[in-house]
């Protein structure tokens, strides 16, 4: 009977954990649902939000993205709210995050994937011109932006982003983890309630030094990473992000576009003087901004001097690619 118990235990608790996992997703599904509207990209919908000014034409676009486990209404909150005030702005749950679905596999998590279907529905929305804002993860998507699909994109502005390979970043056995079919009964069993533990944790080390929000986790929508698709697309981005940046730094020199840089040198999360300090260096013209004292969301630690960082870049972006247009 203990030995029945014993092997009976292991299939109880997976039991119990898909169960939970089932109606925890059923719940904030529920609770926080599609804020935009959806368009369709090779086969999946892909979810947006768009506001512009109300009493007066929009000064340009500005495409914003968000980082890992987040989605769209995180970025309207951090800075898409403000900027609409003057300019047309569009936020995107990247594929397979937030609203947004995503084919199977972890060559659909390659950052220049990513930036091809987001591109794509930029596209179908009319878009030209337009500053692409990159937070976090999305540091890996903006310069694709500027290498490979500068008919939407007239600048790039990259926040406390993931841009420059890592010494040891490459993990193997987390790719073949996560891609395999143990990863994917983790992730739908005991991920998520594990994960939900610690939660609290992962809110402090990310706005680190500067203290959260009040409310932010159910303002920003945060609780949608933790269905177990959502989780299992985040953890893929993670498993790729090492290659991706690694197959892209060696272009970056040949990004024309005007580039802005936003960090914080307190920034545990993205280190700083590697990531930014570095593409900075290796993009033509590149302007960097490094904030004293504050960590990885400057967006919210000082929301003034990003803002308006970003405008400044947007008012001279235009005119800039008009003028190449006619050279």
């Amino acid at each position: 009977m203990t030995l029945l118990l014993v092997l009976a235990a292991p299939v109880l608790l997976l039991i119990l954990g898909a169960a939970f996992t089932y109606l925890y997703a059923w719940s904030i599904e529920r609770r926080f649902p599609p804020t935009g509207r959806f368009i369709e990209v090779e086969g999946c919908r892909i979810h947006y939000r768009e506001e512009r000014p109300k009493k007066a034409p929009p000064r340009g676009t500005i495409v914003i993205l968000h980082g890992a486990s987040s989605n769209l209404v995180e970025s309207m909150v951090g800075m898409g709210t403000a900027l609409s005030q003057r300019y047309r702005v569009i936020a995107i749950d990247r594929p397979g995050h937030g609203w947004s679905e995503r084919k199977p596999g972890l060559g659909e998590a390659d950052s220049a994937r990513q930036t091809e279907l987001i591109a794509s529905a930029l596209r179908q929305l009319g878009v030209r011109n337009a500053v692409i804002v990159g937070h976090s993860w999305s540091g890996t998507i903006v310069p694709h932006f500027a290498l490979d699909h500068t008919d939407v994109a007239g600048a790039i502005v990259v926040l406390a982003g993931i841009t420059t390979p890592w010494p040891g970043g490459y993990i193997g056995w987390y790719r073949r983890l996560i891609d395999s079919r143990a990863g994917w009964l983790w992730f739908r069993t005991l991920a998520v309630p594990i994960l939900l533990a610690f939660r609290p944790l992962m809110k402090k080390k990310t706005f680190w030094p500067q203290r959260p929000p009040p409310d932010i986790v159910t303002k920003a929508f945060i609780p949608l990473a933790f269905r177990p698709r959502a989780y299992e697309v985040n953890m893929q981005d993670f498993a790729v992000m090492y290659d991706s940046v690694l197959k892209q730094c060696g272009r970056y020199k040949d990004i024309r576009l005007p580039t802005l840089v936003i960090a914080g040198d307190a920034d545990e999360i993205v280190w700083t003087d590697l990531h930014s300090r570095c593409f900075a260096r290796e993009v033509p013209g590149a302007e960097l901004i490094v904030m004293p004292g504050i960590g990885h969301m400057p967006q919210y630690a000082d929301q003034e001097t990003v803002l308006s960082a970003i405008e400044t870049l947007a008012e001279r972006a235009v005119p800039a690619r008009v003028e190449e247009d006619h050279a």
